[in-house]
């Protein structure tokens, strides 16, 4: 494999955590309506998107192959859980 198909294929692998990041990103501040809400969406977007990302190489890890349903949900519920953690408010 030379270095542009290994390059394409490392992209294609990210790309849904990519997506899934972006996607919950920006529609919380549409969702929450939040005066602070866009604050921060650029930490946030990596932060989700890494998120992902470590759970789809859990996934390939773990089962030995990319694309199993249950790596994309676990995905899925990382991003999530990344930007409620991000985005929780302090209560005193």
């Amino acid at each position: 494999m030379d270095s542009l198909s290994l390059i394409v294929h490392v992209l294609n692998f990210l790309a849904p955590a990519f997506a899934v990041g972006a996607w919950i990103t920006f529609i919380h501040p549409l969702v929450w309506r939040h005066a602070h809400a866009w604050k921060g969406w650029r930490s946030k977007l990596v932060l989700n998107s890494s998120a992902g990302a470590l759970m789809l190489l859990l996934g390939l890890l773990w089962f030995g192959q990319d694309g199993k349903m249950l790596s994309y949900l676990a995905m899925v519920l990382a991003c999530a859980s990344s930007q409620w953690l991000l985005t929780r408010e302090k209560r005193t």
